[in-house]
């Protein structure tokens, strides 16, 4: 018996799909001190593909180190520890993103606060007032275009029924036709 059968076998697996790129960022670096923010570098891993410009070249599986964002200064003020009257190090690390600081408190913004509240609150009331007094003019108008229907109808019948009263006032000052009175002439098709 040959082995015929299996060649079949052997080009499918030689079929196989192509490989997709995957990109997959490793974990930044924590900070080590909070004078400067550290530099982000993400490494980005690739399998074999066809270069994009030219179709003749192919990459092999490679890793490609790409700056995500620069080191630059920390410009925020520093939680320091004070041990014997003297500045030490930080006791945390300033937070990046100004969404986790503080917001400044005093008594001018927490005024400024209450009374933007309040101008909110006499703004919302004022809206409602306005929203019911637009309701009650749509209805409104809505009324009045429909007794406007009404009363153009009522014209036209007003004017039909003068129209029928004149005509039936101008059939009564009308004498009346002279009775049929026989006479002995045959009467004649062609005779007035």
């Amino acid at each position: 018996m040959k082995p015929y059968y299996l060649i079949p076998l052997l080009f499918l697996s030689a079929c196989s799909s192509t490989p997709r790129l995957v990109l997959q960022p490793q974990p930044q670096p924590l900070a080590a001190d909070t004078v400067r923010y550290p530099e982000v570098v993400r490494a980005y891993h690739f399998g074999r593909y066809v270069d994009p410009n030219d179709d003749m070249v192919m990459h092999e599986q490679h890793v490609v180190y790409r700056v995500e964002e620069n080191t630059r200064w920390d410009l925020r003020p520093l939680r320091a520890a004070t041990i014997g009257g003297s500045v030490a190090f930080p006791t945390e690390p300033a937070p990046r993103d100004t969404a986790f600081s503080p917001l400044p408190v005093n008594d001018a913004v927490l005024a400024e606060v209450n009374a933007q509240k309040l101008a909110t609150v006499q703004i919302m009331v004022q809206a409602q007032t306005l929203s019911s007094a637009l309701a009650q003019f749509q209805a409104a108008l809505q009324q009045a275009k429909t007794n406007l229907q009404e009363t153009a109808g009522l014209r036209v019948s007003v004017i039909e029924m003068k129209k029928r009263l004149d005509a039936l006032e101008t059939a009564q000052r009308q004498p009346p036709p002279s009775p049929n009175v026989p006479t002995n002439e045959t009467p004649d098709s062609l005779s007035p």
